[in-house]
């Protein structure tokens, strides 16, 4: 059944349908998102004893509408079109308020696993497209929107659809395969969706109804809704200070993140004056509550049926409405807000401006709109520009010139004075003018170089590139210039088209004969995918409410590094709902805490090192009151000097971590001696967040800040999901914080971070900051390497020294250097302690290596596929850490993916089209990747499991890994079917906790399904031994007869499993797994914008437990590894402070950043005998693998600087922004806006 409800006003009652339920809502809170209200208060008639069960499917992932996981589907009768509309919203920003005569359906309703699932959700599971999951229930609910106005779309509009939509984990392929499907053949969903016509009647009743004002008054708020524009200007005078809210996609993200309040607030979204879409003489006259979406639609069929020159100006529109946000956002946010909010980064403004402030049919003129961001689908923009040429009759004599540019001021800003009548009038459109308008742009778009925003030479440098954009433009369409029509010109002419991606993906199949119960090698479904996609599967805050539970929110520092001198709760306590305010006075046991050494506090006692430090907590009856309160703590502090927030900082001021590490293998100095060439360099790698688990830590800490054993306390989790933030050892900041709570205030306590406080105070990976001296003879053989590592640590030492070693473990990559010697320094600096992410550290140590040889390859003039096969490592080297190399196999690796890309005729292809083409490149990289596998601490390397088998011969399985998107509980499940010799279905896993299995190790380091399935399998074998007996006497018997006559016989039928890894000595890992990527860029060399073209991966996993999970695993890594090096960066002021904190500002890889061709193999014939069933780990090294596609970037860079006769090495630090690609590429427009000489200002944001 549907899920869905309307609402209609009864004085100040909001009356509801939910599921044939009717409910009626007395004093609807404005302030209450549709978010809140369907997980909260919209209670299900599902009560136990002390809980209630609300709609969790939909998921809060960001509260800011950047993430997509709260996506629903609304509908609504639409009196100016006359019809109903169907239409994905964020529910994180929809006011309950808002939704008078709506009806929402959730993923809840549309289907589920004990009924039946529909189309949507069944396909995206079997399509493998969910790992975590967290983010399905909003992806099918994208979809599910789509088809219920297009039974059959496109390619380009399923991708459309899901720009508001990201998922951290699966790489996006397996989602747009699965939902290829539905291009193909018109699908029968007439059954699927027989149960909405009832609401639609229902809609179609209550829109006949007489219109009438609404007022609903809350706790702050009042809210009012006014039916026409009287009404309105009426509410305006008497409430000149109210906020308008139509979408609600601006106000709700200043009331929720900038603090503010808008005590009344007019809804004018029905207002018949300001739905007006009307066609005139002049152009279209369009309301100011117009949506976007719809706004898209009249101009798409207005281009459709004028002639080309009168829609130009709706050309330009339609363009930047493509990338302005997500589907959800612009199609609740409207015109009029577009233009109110006069933000300095408009993406319309700037066109509505050149335009002359009103969509007119243009005649005998030229107009463009450009936006550039740091990802093309819903970013915000660094600057937008609208330009706009009037020609006189029949030439290329200029008549008029508007230009106007987003980005460069507080305000959108037309370029008056570089295009003023003066100057420009009567002239031609010819390389003159170009030169004369660049020379001026640079001198009057001009910014502070401590400009908020930063990137201050980079966004001066696109004012000029996007004119000479727009010059080629109108070069290519004035007719007197046919000799331009060239590759060019119509490269730049043509809009940016997102290509429908390919892809393959080839795995050894299991041979003919198996065993069909052997399911070991089959790509079966994640055990729990059918749940993602209804949204059953439970998460933390999915878990039901208790009766008396309170909520908790964090009061953190907003100093770096201060004494605290007081704290005054005054105006916190007094807030609605608050029960306490909790600090270090308020801990039985410890307040000192840390996962290796004790080095951190759970609160602040008596001073703060960083912003986000957790100074106390605020417990409430709700989450708003809790939050609400929080902010109105007041803290005095008194500040102390240094600050220390970069690696230089801590360079500078000697602030390290001890101890210091090294390796060195035979002798640099004279391997230096010994080279034709010595070559020093740099490398900077940025952090950005991070993930993963550990259930014992969390145990511990908690008891030891209580004062209890470890013994009184329990720690249970069923799956994670939706982590942009730290779980390793960070989530032992929030853990011991509530427990502290609870046991204060008697009562439960439930936090669950928002995305801005996770990223505020969890940390990140650590940057590196890498400083090499490399040796090399005149053919590229690198003889001797001196490297000196330094990581920023943060505010404490967590995991930091673990994840230093790692790094210097591989800063040898995949090459044999006989000489080498690198060096290991943890920077203390006053930023939130980063922690472990996906690599820990090997990505880092390994990013250096092919930095220098890059730089090597470059020096020597010789191919980089050359130098890098050239030093590889052979069957039997020893490692700088004398670690032998056995079943190596990167060499088949790099030979099978050097046939899988095509990479020679690729490589002449690209030559070719570079030659073509001056102002776009492309670039082609091939690179390997060694990835140790094992905890580099030796105890580590552990692993427990219990089985208990019932009398019905079910099994019930647990073991000490956490379920957190790898599958690893369905590759368990397949380990014990394969190992007790029965179906998958007869197994069961319910969660991972500490009172079945204890001293649980992290789920990292990759080795999650080696430990623990050894663990598993040694328990299932206890349990064989103790069967056989009863197979041995009853051999025609099955595995119930067996398990029931054990039973009889009082054996014991429940077992526990343990492994460990064996004692190496004097060598860091278990093994090594081994792969190869080739990746094809295009990169926009005057935008610094780039498309991923091609990606080939060829990947060792031995003998792979599932395919479907393990290719997953290496896609996923593989988008992950893209974000790290070509996208997301935490961005900190001098101060410390985070700008970074969602997805508004911190972009990680969406659907439209995979490459357009996709091809995946995992290497046949490679047993590793070493791993349960000869499998590989495959959880962290593919990350690393997208370094091709950022030295492919950087190939395409190195043409890009030929045309400009720089050769030679150069800078590029990861990751390889849009910023960065684009300066690297220097040309005659850089050289108009030269950076400001470090040190004569305060940059706005800082290299960490």
């Amino acid at each position: 059944m549907l899920h869905y409800f309307f609402i209609a006003s009864i004085a100040n009652q909001t009356f509801s349908i939910i599921n044939s339920v009717q409910i009626t809502e007395k004093n609807a809170e404005p302030e209450i998102t549709l978010l809140t209200y369907l997980r909260r208060s919209c209670i299900l008639l599902i009560f136990l004893p002390t809980l209630a069960v609300g709609l969790t499917g939909t998921k809060l992932g960001c509260a800011e509408g950047g993430c997509g996981a709260c996506t629903v589907m609304v509908s609504k009768y639409h009196p100016h079109q006359n019809r109903i509309i169907h239409h994905a919203v964020n529910a994180c920003l929809a006011p309950l308020c808002s939704l008078h005569h709506c009806a929402v359906t959730t993923v809840d309703g549309i289907g589920s696993v004990a009924s039946k699932l529909h189309p949507v959700q069944e396909r995206i599971a079997k399509a493998h497209g969910s790992q975590c999951g967290f983010c399905t229930p909003g992806i099918v609910m994208s979809m599910y929107a789509l088809l219920r106005n297009n039974p059959r779309p496109s390619m380009h509009e399923i991708q459309e659809a899901f720009q508001g939509n990201l998922c951290r984990c699966t790489g996006y392929r397996p989602i747009l395969e699965g939902y290829r499907t539905f291009t193909k053949v018109k699908e029968q969903l007439s059954k699927a969706y027989a149960s909405v016509l009832c609401y639609i009647c229902a809609l179609q009743s209550l829109s006949k109804q007489p219109q009438r004002e609404l007022r609903f008054v809350g706790e702050r708020v009042l809210w009012i809704q006014p039916y026409s524009l009287k009404e309105l200007l009426e509410l305006k005078a008497t409430y000149p200070n109210a906020k308008l809210v139509v979408g609600n996609t601006e106000v709700g993200i200043e009331m929720k993140f900038k603090n503010l309040l808008y005590p009344v607030i007019l809804a004018p979204a029905y207002i018949p004056e300001l739905n007006i879409i009307q066609h005139t003489q002049d152009g279209i006259q369009v309301g100011a509550s117009v949506t976007l979406t719809l706004l898209g639609d009249v101009l798409r069929a207005a281009v459709k049926k004028l002639p080309a020159h009168q829609t130009e100006v709706f050309e330009a529109v339609l363009e930047q409405l493509r990338w302005f946000a997500g589907q959800q956002i612009r199609n609740v946010a409207a015109v009029g807000g577009n233009i109110m909010t006069a933000s300095p980064i408009s993406d319309l403004n700037p066109v509505f401006m050149a335009a002359g402030c009103k969509l007119t049919v243009m005649s005998k003129g030229y107009f463009s709109a450009f936006k550039q961001s740091p990802r093309k689908e819903d970013d915000i923009a660094i600057v937008t520009c609208g330009m706009n040429v009037l020609f006189k009759e029949k030439s290329n004599i200029v008549q008029s010139i508007r230009i106007s540019y987003g980005g460069m001021a507080p305000v959108t800003v037309l370029a008056t004075a570089t295009f003023s009548q003066s100057l420009f009038d009567c002239r031609q459109w010819n390389e003159e003018l170009l030169e004369q308008a660049c020379t001026s742009l640079a001198e009057e778009m001009s910014l502070s170089p401590s400009a908020p925003g930063g990137m201050v030479t980079y966004r001066r440098t696109l004012t000029i590139s996007l004119f000479y954009k727009f010059f080629l433009t109108v070069q290519f369409l004035i007719l007197c210039f046919p000799h331009l029509h060239n590759q060019e010109f119509v490269k730049f002419y043509l809009l940016f088209q997102l290509d429908s991606p390919s892809s393959v993906q080839l795995y050894q199949a299991v041979p003919p004969g198996h065993n069909n119960d052997d399911v070991v090698g089959h790509p079966i479904m994640h055990l729990s995918a059918l749940k993602h996609a209804t949204g059953e599967a439970i998460y933390c805050d999915d878990i039901p409410y208790y009766e008396n539970e309170l909520h908790l929110a964090l009061v953190t520092s907003i100093k770096a590094h201060a004494l605290i001198k007081s704290i005054d709760t005054s105006d916190a306590l007094a807030v609605p709902g608050v029960v306490a305010f909790i600090s270090a006075k308020d801990i039985p046991g410890s307040n000192l805490t840390g996962p290796v050494v004790y080095d951190e506090t759970v609160f602040a006692d008596d001073k703060v090192t960083c912003v986000g430090h957790i100074v106390g907590a605020i417990v409430a009856d709700t989450q708003a009151h809790a939050q609400r309160a929080a902010k109105d703590v007041k803290i005095s502090y008194e500040e102390l000097q240094p600050v220390i927030v970069t690696i230089q900082d801590a360079i500078a001021n000697k602030s390290f971590y001890q101890p210091v590490r090294s390796i060195e293998r035979g002798d640099v100095a004279q391997g230096f001696k010994d080279s034709d060439h010595i070559l020093h360099g740099i490398s900077y790698l940025i952090n950005c967040p991070n993930a993963n688990n550990v259930m014992c830590l969390p145990q511990a800490l908690v008891a030891k800040a209580l004062g209890v054993p470890a013994n009184r306390v329990v720690c249970r989790v069923k799956r994670m999901g939706g982590g942009f933030g730290g779980k390793e050892s960070r989530s032992t900041i929030l853990s011991t914080v509530v427990a502290v709570a609870a046991h204060t205030v008697k009562q439960p306590v439930r936090c669950m971070l928002d995305r801005d406080e996770d990223m505020l105070v969890t940390g990140g990976r650590h940057p590196f900051f890498g400083h090499y001296k490399v040796g090399y003879m005149n053919n590229g053989r690198v003889m001797a390497l001196d490297v000196m590592l330094y990581s920023n640590a943060g505010n404490s030492l967590d995991l930091s020294l673990s994840i230093l070693e790692r790094a210097l473990f591989h800063m040898d990559n995949s090459y044999n250097i006989p000489n080498i010697h690198g060096t290991g320094y943890m920077c203390k600096t006053n930023l939130p302690s980063n922690s472990a992410f996906r690599g820990f550290g090997g990505p880092q140590g390994m990013m250096i290596a092919e930095s220098w040889m890059s730089d090597v390859a470059l020096s020597c003039g010789l191919p980089a596929e050359e130098v890098r096969r050239m030093n590889m490592y052979k069957e039997g080297d020893f490692t700088p850490f004398n670690q032998r190399l056995d079943q190596f196999t990167i060499d088949r690796c790099w030979e099978e993916c050097m046939q899988l890309s095509d990479f020679n005729k690729c490589k002449e292809a690209l030559e070719q089209y570079n030659r073509q083409h001056r102002w776009t490149k492309r670039g082609l990289s091939i690179i390997p990747t060694k990835f140790g596998i094992s905890f580099t601490a030796v105890f580590l390397n552990q692993a427990g499991a219990l089985v208990h088998v019932y009398s019905d011969g079910s099994v019930l399985l647990t073991h000490g890994g956490t379920e957190m998107r790898q599958g690893l509980h369905t590759k368990m499940v397949q380990v014990a079917s394969k190992t007790l010799g029965i179906p998958c279905s007869k197994i069961h896993i319910t969660e991972t906790s500490t009172n079945t299995v204890p001293n649980t190790s992290p789920t990292a380091a990759s080795a999650s399904s080696d430990l623990n399935g050894m663990a598993i399998y040694n328990a299932c074998q206890t349990l064989l031994q103790r069967l056989q007996p009863y197979k041995d006497k009853n051999l025609k018997g099955c595995w119930e007869d067996w398990v029931k006559a054990a039973y009889f016989h009082r054996v014991n039928l429940s077992a526990n499993g343990f492994y460990k890894y064996k004692a190496w000595e004097k060598v860091p890992f278990n093994y090594f797994s081994y792969g190869v990527a080739v990746s094809e860029v295009e990169i926009d060399c005057l935008t610094g914008s780039h498309k991923n073209l091609h990606t080939s991966i060829v990947m060792d996993v031995g003998k792979s437990l599932n395919p479907a999970l393990d290719i997953g695993q290496v896609e996923g890594g593989f988008m992950q590894g893209l974000g790290l090096f070509t996208l997301e960066e935490l961005r900190y002021s001098p101060d410390g402070y985070l700008y970074t904190r969602g997805p508004g500002m911190y972009k990680i890889p969406s659907f439209g950043d995979i490459p357009i061709e996709l091809k995946v193999s995992l290497l046949r014939d490679t047993p590793n005998e070493k791993a349960i069933f000869s499998s590989k780990a495959v959880g962290e090294p593919p990350l690393f693998l997208a370094a091709s596609v950022f030295y492919a970037i950087k190939d395409a860079i190195i043409a890009a600087r030929a045309e400009s006769g720089l050769t030679g090495p150069f800078r590029l630090d990861s990751p390889a922004t849009p910023e960065r690609i684009r300066n690297g590429c220097e040309d005659k427009f850089t050289k108009l806006c030269p950076p400001a000489d470090p040190g004569t200002f305060t940059p706005w944001a800082v290299q960490v």
